[in-house]
């Protein structure tokens, strides 16, 4: 999927705050503190095509192969967190909308994505597509 660039700074996540202060220590190994926390984080992997992170991230049991980001022309829109309750021990759920475009046409993802915590890391799992 399509590789771009933080605008201004601004993390692709769309928190609001600047990317080194938001997912930018977690590209570089800092541990999600929250599933939401890591959600976000592999949004703006998509976004920035950081495709050994979100392989990385991804819990072992659930993990695919190469993802293939770039072969598509995958232009990220945006993200609106729909609801992140607070984690129930080591696992977590956040359900989020993702938009973005593919040949010009509009499209949105909305998911309710399983996270686990291993180790003291978060991992995420699965998801789940309410709106398919």
């Amino acid at each position: 999927m399509g590789r771009q660039k933080a605008q201004s700074g601004g993390c692709p996540c769309g928190s609001g705050n600047n990317y080194e202060a938001c997912c930018g220590p977690l590209h570089q190994g800092v541990p999600a503190v929250t599933p939401e926390a890591l959600m976000r984080s592999r949004y703006a992997a998509y976004v920035l095509g950081l495709e050994s992170y979100l392989l990385e991230t991804w819990h072992p049991g659930t993990r695919p192969g190469p993802l293939g980001l770039g072969e598509d022309a995958v232009r990220w829109l945006g993200l609106e967190v729909v609801q992140a309750p607070v984690p129930k021990g080591d696992e977590g759920e956040v359900e989020f909308v993702a938009r973005y475009k593919v040949g010009g046409r509009a499209h949105r993802l909305r998911e309710r994505s399983r996270f686990r915590r291993q180790e003291g890391r978060w991992y995420y799992v699965d998801g789940i597509f309410p709106d398919a």
